[in-house]
């Protein structure tokens, strides 16, 4: 098979562009060229030119020797979810039922082996990870990320779990692969997930899938809450039918899409 990375419709400069611009993040906020360039893996005159231009257009700001982005770098993220079927009606959607339970609601989507928040409607930090749209979680760990991998076809859930380095965050962590394999085959069946902290101590999550007019599963909603305030009990018994009714408006919605 021909490398992708070798034929013609791969453009270099650009993916080379793209590397240096996700080089930035936590503890890398600021960076000399020499630093963009190590972290990027290009060389530091591919580094220079690129940074040159992404200082051009607004991008990037040098200060001194330090690169760092500006806030245009969002207008990216913003393209993509200004793009989302589900961007200009679930909002509204999601706030009405974090009015109704006093609990933080959130969409997300599968990329790669993370989740990808989209939406967020917060009630009050309940986790030491700053959450907001952007922020990446480990799909296998979340409840977010289990419904989208029981959306998966069979070799696609495979593939995944032959490939994600997988970790456990707290005492309960679900990491092996056939016990993966057995939940997200329970997800798949009963249509939601639960999660009690696995994620982080003292955090559970519960959530559904959300899907086009097709039928295809494009993201998934959730519901999180501290486990000192909220039973498993209380998060089936009535968190779960706020969230599936959440979940019909969203879908409807979806489904009226042209």
């Amino acid at each position: 098979m021909t490398n992708e990375r070798d034929s013609d419709t791969y453009v270099q400069s650009l993916a080379r562009g793209l590397s240096v611009i996700r080089a930035f993040g936590p503890g890398h906020t600021s960076m000399t060229l020499s630093e963009v360039a190590d972290v990027a893996g290009i060389t530091r005159a591919g580094a220079r030119r690129i940074l040159l231009t992404l200082q051009t257009l607004g991008y990037v700001v040098l200060d001194g020797r330090r690169f760092s982005l500006t806030p245009k770098i969002l207008s990216l993220g913003y393209s993509y979810l200004s793009s989302l079927d589900f961007w200009s009606f679930a909002e509204p959607i999601m706030e009405a039922l974090v009015d109704r339970v006093h609990e933080s609601c959130s969409a997300s989507v599968l990329d790669g082996d993370d989740i990808v928040y989209v939406l967020r409607v917060p009630t009050r930090r309940i986790m030491s990870i700053n959450l907001g749209i952007g922020t990446r979680l480990p799909a296998y760990a979340a409840s977010m990320g289990r419904v989208l991998l029981a959306s998966l076809s069979p070799c696609e859930l495979e593939d995944y779990l032959a490939n994600t380095t997988r970790k456990p965050y707290t005492g309960t962590t679900r990491v092996d692969a056939d016990s993966l394999r057995q939940i997200v085959a329970s997800v798949r069946e009963a249509g939601w997930c639960l999660v009690d902290q696995e994620l982080e101590e003292g955090l559970r999550s519960i959530a559904v899938p959300l899907s086009n007019r097709s039928g295809r599963v494009v993201a998934a909603l959730n519901i999180s809450a501290h486990a000192s305030r909220v039973s498993l009990e209380r998060m089936v018994s009535e968190l779960l039918p706020e969230l599936k009714g959440a979940q019909h408006e969203i879908d409807v919605a979806l489904r009226l899409q042209t």
